[in-house]
């Protein structure tokens, strides 16, 4: 949540002009301070009295980078950040940057190197780290650099440049690489050892020596010779400007790593599909032959990356923070996930008091000051983030006025900031090439720290209300807008001048960084993963939404992979990474080096264990997979506590929720009366998903839907699959367990088996008295599309007349009729039992006059006996009833069902769908 609590100032003047980038129409700045984007806009210059990014002590600072790179947009936010961000102003080189399993530090002489392998305990045991400390320095004979720029970077390797007017050096580094690569002139190749080495392999060009108990190979070109004098090696570079060293993983991995000592590593890309449930990626390193033909190369893989692909991996391992990495001897790996699904809000379920809840919505919608004195970016963000949860959850129960009053307040504060020149807005930083928004917060614009924290909800405000209003979510109008804040935060482009790719979330690592200049002795860091989430799931709401499936797979892929990692370096829900001595099952930030029981503000365990849970959204559901390491996470921090959680309870509960609903329904219960809520949480939202989940059950991670925005439940060992359609027409989600929900356009839906059928809250047609059978579960107005048969289940060889037994069920909602006092009930199916004696289809129509789950009306009617001979035959209300109950009245957003069974026989039968043969018709006008 906070990376950093200094305060500096500074100020500049600055233009631009932006590339699309496929994130929109490209605008050039008008002749005044401000930058049309659809009907929004932002400022080219900051506003008075602002400051942009600055050092330590608050003078202005520009990226330090080579011409070669001077124009390109500097991923801020990385893992090596401080190459380019020089946050300290008598530091001119670098601080620790920790890609693993290297470690790095640039200096006047070069590049430390390092490769830590013994973790410290440290802060009253409440922070382990593997901190830098050089084995070796690479350099140059006589290199005395003034400073180190970033000179070229690609995914995630970054090339430090050197020169001292007479000397230059290049080197190429990058996550899980073990090799430098350097490239130099003006001087020999120099290693500088931190301590005497140890000769374990002498051929010439290749020395293989062993520092501080780390054996590292070194390479000169061929013709050349390393030459040892006490800590300085050195080889003449016999004309050519290139040589190597890798760290091994043990001595005898020699031979393989020298075959790929001349394989240079020239970039890394990373690619990703999200199709079918699953999110495959695959990281490519390109390289050039320095000498000879080799373009293979060693990676070590991350533990959250090699518990996922399928490629084979040789024996080889190293020490991390992260855990063991392990070496796959190619240029690329893939891995696949099943993906994690979110939903805009969690489904409708019986155990929602509907009263009470519009009650607990009523606090929020009628309060003085819905955005609670917010101001800066991150305040107001969380405002947003609050009134956003609760919009699809008062959509659901009909408090359509309610929706609608908190739609108007996001659609108007979100335009306030999306307009340049008010008390709140964004402006363009041309050095930096980034959106800042004014008032900003912690460190936001001095140190351009956690932006994707602070956008994330706004661009998740904006997916909801692209959910129920698409031309507020046009480019022409606010689209364009929220698009600015995306390529900001998550720019999908490698191309666009304008933004940096992916500017905070590194790839190899899996998860975002938090800091803009990574300027600490432990690297960067990230608190608030669960903030990171949030964006990522804004993401996929917001592609869904808008119909850009490109920006909509990204979400997808970003959630998933962060989700695999905060499993394992933030929750260690494997007990596989953090190391025996630390005393603790979690971590509140992730570093560079290591992680920390601690937040950047208080040493409250209640926010320690909580700011990894908020916001809570339906993008939270990942955190279920791991129902175990959700147990030992509240235990702990109950320990820590003293108790049970007081100031954050109802985030706690509803983390605990995912793992086991009753326990926090159970808390609940006991303990809802007079708290305050979290600022970003209110009673109707934690109120809704621990009921909710209480009634559906935990999330079943086990199972993933064919889209994105789907997700599957499980209670008593009974699945309940729900799906969000954002599309113009329904479609059918297949899971992975073989089930198929139909969603109608513009909804969701929920079921708990084949077919399903539509959530029982969720508003549908409005109109009409003749209603389709359509196959998934849905009655219909439409009279187009295609025409079906559903399976009937088989009785069982027990008699069930009257009574449904495993019914295939259709349904409409949200339906308004005035009773027509002269007519009833109709209704003309086709049913085929094949060549099967004694089955008897059996029909049950339901009246729910009001929406609220309560069937007020059935009428049972007398099943159909049906002939052995293979054809349709007709099965109509002229068969009369067998029992009716309640009584009917006129219809206000009321809900029809339709239930058809088989009363008799022991095998299956069918009904056809989507024609004029498959009809109910209700006494309404």
């Amino acid at each position: 949540m906070r990376t950093s609590l200094s305060r500096s100032a500074a100020a500049a003047v600055l233009t631009v002009a932006l590339a699309a980038a496929g994130l929109g129409p490209a605008a050039s700045p008008a002749a005044a301070a401000t930058v049309p984007a659809g009907s929004g806009s932002y400022s080219d210059t900051r506003p008075a009295g602002t400051s942009g990014p600055t050092t330590g002590t608050g003078a202005p600072v520009t990226p330090k980078l080579t011409a070669a790179a001077r124009n390109k947009p500097v991923p801020t936010n990385d893992w090596w950040s401080s190459l380019a961000y020089q946050r300290y102003g008598d530091n001119p080189y670098s601080t620790p940057m920790y890609g693993h399993p290297l470690t790095y530090q640039a200096t006047s002489g070069g590049l430390q190197v390092g490769y830590p392998t013994a973790p410290a305990i440290v802060g009253d045991g409440r922070q382990y780290e593997y901190a830098h400390k050089a084995d070796l320095t690479v350099g140059l004979s006589g290199l005395n650099s003034p400073d180190t720029k970033a000179d070229a970077w690609s995914d995630w390797t970054v090339t430090p440049y050197w020169s001292d007017g007479t000397r230059t050096l290049r080197t190429t580094i990058g996550h899980g690489m073990p090799f430098v690569y350097a490239e130099g002139s003006g001087g020999d190749a120099r290693i500088t050892t931190a301590s005497t080495p140890t000769v374990f392999a002498d051929q010439g060009n290749v020395l293989g020596v062993t520092v501080a108990g780390h054996h590292y190979a070194l390479f000169a070109p061929t013709g050349s010779d390393w030459s040892v004098s006490g800590s300085a090696i050195t080889a003449g570079l016999g004309g050519k400007n290139y040589f190597s060293l890798a760290v091994l993983p043990s001595t005898d991995a020699l031979a393989t790593y020298r075959k790929y000592a001349f394989s240079f590593v020239t970039g890394s890309t990373v690619g990703w599909a999200s199709e079918g449930g699953t999110v495959k990626a695959t990281y490519t390193l390109t390289t050039e032959a320095k000498e000879g033909t080799e373009r293979g190369t060693v990676q070590a893989l991350y533990r959250h990356q090699w518990l996922h692909t399928p490629d084979p991996l040789t024996s080889w391992t190293y020490v991390s923070p992260r855990g063991t990495m392990k070496v796959r001897e190619s240029a690329s790996f893939t891995t696949s996930q099943r993906s994690a699904g979110v939903l805009p809000a969690l489904p409708a379920s019986p155990g929602v008091d509907k009263a009470r809840l519009t009650g607990y919505l009523n606090e929020v919608a009628n309060a003085s000051d819905p955005f609670s004195g917010a101001t800066d970016t991150y305040w107001t963000g969380k405002a947003l983030g609050r009134l956003a949860q609760l919009v699809p959850v008062a959509d659901q129960i009909g408090q359509t006025g309610i929706r609608d009053k908190l739609l108007g307040l996001m659609k108007g504060r979100l335009q306030e900031w999306f307009t340049a020149g008010g008390a709140s807005e964004f402006s363009y930083d041309r050095d930096w090439k980034t959106l800042t928004g004014y008032p900003a917060s912690y460190g936001s614009d001095t140190e351009l720290n956690d932006h994707h924290f602070h956008y994330g909800y706004y661009v998740y405000a904006a997916a909801v209300i692209a959910q129920y209003d698409q031309a507020w979510a046009a480019d022409s109008a606010w689209g364009t807008m929220v698009k600015t804040l995306v390529r900001d935060t998550a720019n999908p482009s490698r191309t666009d001048t304008a933004f940096p790719f992916l500017r905070g979330f590194d790839v190899y690592a899996g998860h975002s960084w938090a800091s803009g200049h990574q300027g600490f002795a432990a690297g960067n860091n990230q608190e608030s993963s669960s903030e990171s989430v949030n964006l990522s799931a804004g993401l996929v709401l917001w592609g869904a939404a808008t119909g850009d499936t490109g920006l909509r797979d990204l979400g997808s892929y970003l959630l998933t992979t962060e989700s695999e990692a905060i499993t394992q370096y933030w929750f260690d829900a494997d007990r596989q990474v953090f190391p025996s001595g630390f005393g603790h099952g979690t971590v509140g930030m992730v570093w560079g080096s290591g992680g920390a029981y601690s937040t950047w503000w208080t040493a409250n365990p209640e926010e320690i264990h909580g700011i990894n849970v908020l916001p809570v959204t339906g993008g939270s559901l990942h955190l279920a997979r791991e129902k175990a390491a959700i147990g030992r996470n509240i235990a702990e921090m109950e320990r820590e506590n003293g108790g049970p959680a007081v100031e954050w309870r109802d985030l706690l509960w509803e983390f605990e929720a995912l793992a086991d609903p009753a326990a926090a329904k159970g808390k609940w219960d006991a303990g809802n009366a007079g708290y305050t809520p979290e600022q970003g949480e209110s009673r109707a939202h934690t109120y809704h998903w621990i009921t909710t989940l209480d009634s559906l059950g935990a999330p079943d991670m086990t199972v993933s839907g064919s889209i994105p925005t789907s997700a599957v439940f499980t209670r008593n060992g009974v699945r309940t699959y729900s799906a969000h359609n954002h599309g113009s027409t329904a479609r059918t989600v297949t899971f992975s367990d073989g089930a198929t929900l139909t969603v109608p356009a513009r909804s969701t839906a929920t079921g708990t088996g084949t077919g399903g059928g539509p959530d029982p809250e969720e508003p549908g047609p409005s109109t009409g008295n003749t209603f389709r059978l359509k196959s998934g579960g849905v009655l219909t107005t439409a009279t187009d599309g295609a025409a079906g048969a559903d399976t009937l289940a088989a009785a069982d060889g027990i008699n069930r007349d009257g009574t449904p037994y495993r019914p295939t069920v259709y349904e409409v909602k949200g339906v308004d009729g005035t009773l027509d006092p002269g007519a009833a009930t109709t209704f003309r199916l086709r049913v085929d039992a094949g060549t099967t004696v004694g089955l008897a289809p059996q029909v049950r129509v339901g009246y729910d006059l009001t929406g609220d789950g309560t069937f007020d009306r059935t009428e049972t009617f007398r099943y159909f006996a049906t002939d052995p001979v293979a054809g349709w035959e007709e099965y109509t209300q002229a068969v009369g009833t067998k029992a009716v109950t309640g009584s009917l009245g006129d219809l206000r957003g009321g809900t029809v069902r339709l239930e058809i069974w088989n009363a008799l026989g022991n095998a299956t039968s069918r009904v056809q769908t989507g024609t004029e043969a498959a009809v109910l018709r209700i006494p309404y006008v």
